[in-house]
């Protein structure tokens, strides 16, 4: 029967101690201007896994879809081969826009030396 009274006594002295902590709670926030988000507004959303709020996440998506369009217009750029089943950089396509690179800049160089 003692188990039932220290039960008892444990639950109240808990209650007390959550009672004063959310009075000190509620006090540190009016003295420091704070204010404490909900659990709800803390969960991780799949399409907002950061937080951002309205026109941040807006801002935030735009910048990724731009900076994927640049991702695939280089990757675009970059010569391909399928070789045993894998994709590898074509070398010879390479070195041969180096050289026509280099023909075009060495004309151009020398066109604008004439004039």
């Amino acid at each position: 029967m003692s188990w039932v009274g220290l039960f008892i006594f444990s639950l109240v002295f808990f209650f007390v101690l959550l009672f004063l902590l959310s009075r000190f709670v509620g006090y540190m926030k009016k003295e420091q201007n704070m204010e404490i988000e909900s659990l709800k507004d803390t969960l991780i959303d799949k399409d907002n896994p950061v937080g951002l709020r309205g026109e941040e996440l807006d801002k935030l998506k735009q910048q990724q879809a731009e900076a994927q369009r640049h991702l695939r217009e280089v990757i675009a750029k970059i010569p391909v081969v399928q070789k045993d089943g894998r994709f590898q950089i074509d070398q010879e396509e390479v070195q041969r826009r180096k050289a026509e690179e280099q023909r075009n800049g060495s004309y151009g160089a020398a066109g604008n030396d004439v004039k």
